[in-house]
């Protein structure tokens, strides 16, 4: 049998830091929601010492020109529900609510199949580490809700 408390702990605070990262995207997305975004992209490049002009600066400047205040406003609420969902299940993972331990399983095991087509398809060091922790949550959560019976 698994002794679930510090380790279903360590899972809430993974999906706090997910929800805080979470709201720090929501938070820039809105403050951004006004503003000139090609005028700001362009700036980003000159303040890095890029030049706007040139062929990938130029990409970026000209996809972020593409996004609309309305479509940043849009993603800023996403990130939003996203971020209260993490603290919900944080919280409920740290006090040991057996509801967020089936939705920690459940939510883990969701990404699964798309953080494997990122190791393979985009092999990089943090496809590999995203997969493995993703791994080890949803494998250490069906531990919890599913125990070995210790027979002598």
């Amino acid at each position: 049998m698994i002794a679930s408390g510090k380790g279903v702990r360590a899972v809430a605070v993974l999906e706090a830091s997910k929800g805080m990262l979470a709201l720090l995207v929501a938070i820039g997305l809105h403050a951004y929601a006004g503003q000139n975004l090609s005028a700001l992209a362009t700036e980003w490049m000159t303040h890095l010492h890029l030049n706007p002009a040139s062929h990938y600066p130029g990409i970026f400047i000209s996809a972020v020109s593409a996004v609309s205040p309305s479509s940043l406003t849009l993603m800023a609420i996403g990130a939003a529900a996203y971020t209260l969902i993490r603290f919900i299940e944080a919280y409920g993972l740290w006090h040991n609510l057996r509801w967020t331990q089936w939705f920690a399983l459940v939510s883990g095991a969701i990404y699964l199949p798309l953080e494997l087509y990122e190791v393979v398809n985009h092999f990089n060091l943090m496809s590999v580490v995203v997969l493995i922790i993703n791994l080890l949550v949803v494998g250490y959560m069906y531990l919890v809700l599913f125990p070995r019976r210790v027979s002598i």
